[in-house]
């Protein structure tokens, strides 16, 4: 799957070789999450119906990472949240066959914003879902928390506070914390969409590294049509209010990923067609 394992098994100064024809996982692998005629609907405080989600049905394979996009209201943010066992839902969500009913301890969620703690360090805001899940053996995690900051690159800001940081670093301390009690599965919404175009840059191919170095099955959720093709696997995307999906676009390159991908005539191929189908759907809201 051209990645590179972990540092602690990788030897020092390893990178991901280059050339692969496409990144995730290979077409034979087992499905992760299975989403079967998915629908969300709420009550108003009139008692109507109103339905966020409608007829879903998305499987992602083991170790892809898939993207999802679409208009603000379509019910992306909503899809993880009831993976997360957060939200309920109509029809059947599933994760590795087992039906999702409630919050599970396998999943790691990356939110809008880093929402750390800030009357907590860095290294503490990291081991905090240990705290919650009340794990034991605080010297394994804590060897393991400084570990994933050296991953992300904070690890001199251990003791640093968050408002010591800047919201680019920030995030990545809110991608450790998502990561250190070992998920399988990553959960990401809007992570750098509040973040300044030039970083937001710099933290996709910081994710990419992340990714490449921990395999991982990522959904992730974005408003932007070049960083869900720079990232993904495949391109979901969804319809306005009711959220449906409406297409389901293969990313066929190379990873790494670099500029020079984004500068090239296959991703500018591949953003047309994302753009084209979310252009339709805004003429047909």
């Amino acid at each position: 799957m051209n990645r590179v394992t972990d540092p602690a098994a990788a030897p020092p100064g390893a990178e991901p070789s280059a050339g692969a024809p496409t990144g995730g996982a290979p077409p034979a692998a087992a499905t992760a999450i299975d989403l079967q005629q998915l629908t969300v609907a709420y009550r108003t405080r009139t008692q109507e119906r109103f339905i966020a989600v409608s007829d879903v049905s998305l499987q992602v394979r083991e170790g892809e990472f898939c993207v999802i996009v679409g208009p603000s209201g379509c019910g992306k943010s909503t899809l993880l949240k009831v993976l997360a066992g957060l939200v309920r839902a109509e029809g059947r969500a599933s994760i590795r066959g087992e039906t999702v009913g409630s919050p599970r301890d396998d999943i790691g969620f990356v939110f809008q914003s880093a929402t750390l703690l800030p009357w907590l360090s860095v290294l503490d805001n990291v081991m905090l879902p240990l705290k919650v899940q009340r794990r034991g053996d605080r010297d394994r995690w804590r060897e393991r928390a400084v570990a994933l900051l050296e991953v992300v690159g904070l690890r001199d800001f251990a003791t640093s506070y968050p408002y010591e940081l800047s919201g680019g670093m920030q995030q990545r301390v809110g991608m450790a914390r998502a990561l250190i009690h070992e998920p399988s599965l990553l959960l990401m919404d809007e992570p750098f969409g509040a973040l300044d175009a030039l970083t937001r840059e710099q933290m996709n191919a910081e994710l990419q590294r992340i990714w490449l170095m921990r395999p991982k099955t990522v959904l992730f959720v974005t408003h932007s049509i070049s960083e869900a093709v720079f990232l993904a696997d495949r391109v979901v995307v969804m319809s306005a209010r009711p959220g449906r999906i409406v297409a389901d676009i293969p990313v066929d390159l190379a990873r790494p990923r670099d500029v020079a991908t984004i500068d090239g005539a296959r991703f500018g191929e591949i953003s047309k067609q994302v753009r084209g189908h979310l252009y339709a759907q805004e003429k047909h809201a």
